[in-house]
């Protein structure tokens, strides 16, 4: 069964510019089996899917699962999946620490995945002062996306480098924002892929089968350094104001949750 395993969409995620009808449309035609949205600190991309699922007419079944790309406030992007059923509103408040939010998924049977562990500041899990302290928290991580279109080629190597290192299964994903990137990176199983609780199931026994995609043109080349480093400081700031916006909220998932 053929996935996209890292997808923004434009109802759940700010940066994203494709809505979600258009990227399972596009995916079917890829001869994609199904997708993992996974936007950024919300599930409004896959609220939006079970409000037209009834009206999709697509050529064969296609399955979308349900993740989110959490941006920790100390360790970068994270992939986490939880199980069918679980009361998941609590991951939608942004500014938990990586070692609450794998405290949080694990005691609740769900997966978590470094999402383009090299790829540039902090949204890896590499360049963070946690990532370099606590080698160690590498462990707890169920896959790593080892094939990431929108991340240069060295950093992908590295990321693969990194999974056979620590053993875990390697995926793949587009992390396309925009239209030209939906479908440029695939994960393959050996079995197939229903819901949530198979796919963690299958991460977990290691049945992926194949990975890999083609990487931007444009990654391949070096990019401006000012530009990045904007970027990356533009991120940080992000992180720390949402952090400080719900510190209420944090506060109730340490007391309730945790």
């Amino acid at each position: 069964m053929k996935l996209d395993m890292h997808c923004h969409t434009k109802e759940g995620s700010i940066d994203a510019k494709v809505p979600i009808q258009e990227y399972i449309t596009k995916l079917v035609k890829e001869g994609f089996d199904g997708m993992l949205v996974t936007d950024h600190n919300s599930y409004d991309g896959y609220r939006k899917f079970e409000k037209i699922a009834k009206n999709l007419h697509l050529e064969k079944p296609f399955t979308v699962l349900k993740g989110i790309e959490y941006d920790t406030r100390d360790g970068g992007h994270v992939i986490a999946v939880l199980p069918d059923c679980i009361n998941d509103a609590f991951m939608e408040i942004r500014g938990m620490t990586l070692a609450q939010l794998e405290k949080i998924v694990h005691e609740r049977g769900g997966i978590l995945g470094l999402a383009h562990p090299y790829g540039p500041g902090f949204f890896a899990f590499t360049n963070t002062r946690f990532g370099k302290k606590h080698n160690e928290f590498l462990e707890k991580f169920d896959f790593v996306e080892t094939f990431n279109a929108c991340i240069r080629p060295w950093a992908n190597a590295c990321a693969d480098n990194l999974a056979g290192c620590l053993h875990k299964p390697k995926v793949a994903g587009s992390d396309a924002h925009k239209m030209r990137v939906v479908g440029a990176a695939y994960t393959e199983f050996t079995q197939k892929i229903a819901n949530n609780n198979d796919l963690i199931r299958a991460i977990k026994e290691g049945r992926v089968q194949a990975q890999g995609g083609s990487v931007l043109k444009e990654m391949e080349e070096e990019t401006n350094f000012l530009l990045q480093k904007a970027a990356n400081a533009g991120y940080w700031v992000y992180n720390k104001l949402g952090a400080l916006w719900n510190w209420k909220k944090l506060r109730w998932i340490r007391k309730k949750i945790l």
